[in-house]
């Protein structure tokens, strides 16, 4: 299987320092999926909102979500 590296921080393009200051404001770092998606930064500022409305919408807890989402990456075989 392939592996993608991160882009740290110190290496982001500058078009996504803001994005990765706003996600280390809210995360305490950037969540290495979105540091991923940073190979592809239109993709990762056009995910950033559409995260954000399932996260915080709705009536099932963050943490739930979160663990469907991993649930679902578990039966998928996704390693990561």
């Amino acid at each position: 299987m392939a592996i993608i590296d991160t882009i740290p921080k110190d290496k982001a393009p500058d078009d996504l320092k803001t994005t990765y200051d706003d996600l280390t404001k809210t995360f305490g770092r950037v969540p290495n999926i979105f540091a991923v998606m940073a190979h592809h930064p239109g993709a990762l500022k056009a995910f950033l909102p559409l995260y954000a409305a399932v996260m915080s919408g709705g009536t099932v807890e963050a943490k739930h979500k979160e663990l469907a989402y991993l649930k679902t990456s578990l039966l998928n075989g996704c390693e990561y």
